[in-house]
């Protein structure tokens, strides 16, 4: 059965009360279990207290906005991110997608968009829990525990989002083939994702500042102009 049936619980962050009644009550009808709250600075205490599997999170709040939010959850935390932002700001979006969120949404935004956003974001979650049945990927000095959902270099844990995991694990999986950019984006954002290209450029660019030494000069995680990615082969390592 998919996630909604099993009374998946979504926090929705936003000062607009209108907004937040509105998703509450529509998420509801889809199956989910939903909370609601307007103020930023609620927002650490409320995730330690109501143990959401997602958050939809307003970018301008009171007490706390969202980036610094964010920030500050993806110190904790690796659990779903959607950003809601303002339509055409693509500097708030970028910088929501940088400071770890998993995907952004524009307002005013359809409810149709968000659901199928938020579908798809669990589907992969989900679907990264039961992948068989490799437990983990040493590719030079990185290790990827798949059980634990675990990054790790020269034995030093690295933090990544959700989104972040799912990209790195994908490639990780196919290390040393060349993947186009659409093959990723439909099998890391799901088929049905028709958000900005781009947030997958946000997402590469965020892994290489964590994985590599020089991140301007890229040794796990190749560019293959006009087409993709590729994510070295561990027998290329040396």
């Amino acid at each position: 059965m998919g996630e909604e049936t099993k009374m998946t619980k979504i926090l929705v962050v936003d000062d607009e009360p209108l907004i937040v009644e509105s998703l509450i009550y529509s998420l509801e009808r889809e199956g989910f279990q939903v909370m609601g709250i307007g103020d930023g600075s609620m927002v650490l205490e409320t995730v330690q207290e109501y143990q959401p599997d997602l958050i939809v999170l307003d970018i301008l709040l009171p007490g706390m906005n969202g980036i610094e939010v964010c920030k500050r959850l993806r110190a904790r935390s690796t659990i779903p991110i959607i950003m809601l932002t303002a339509r055409g700001d693509e500097v708030d979006r970028v910088l929501g997608l940088e400071v770890g969120a998993d995907d952004y949404l524009p307002k005013p935004f359809s409810f149709r968009e968000l659901l199928a956003r938020i579908r798809a974001l669990l589907r992969r979650v989900e679907m990264d829990r039961y992948y068989p049945p490799l437990a983990a990927i040493t590719i030079g000095d990185l290790h990827l525990d798949l059980v634990a959902r675990r990054l790790t270099k020269k034995g030093q844990e690295i933090q990544l989002s959700a989104r972040e995991y799912e990209l790195l694990s994908f490639l990780m999986r196919n290390a040393g083939r060349a993947i186009s950019r659409k093959t990723i984006l439909a099998q890391v954002w799901g088929e049905e994702w028709i958000g900005d290209e781009r947030t997958l450029d946000v997402h590469i660019r965020w892994l290489r500042l964590k994985i590599e030494d020089d991140p301007a000069l890229p040794f796990y995680l190749q560019t293959v102009r006009g087409y993709g990615y590729r994510f070295i082969a561990s027998e290329e390592t040396g």
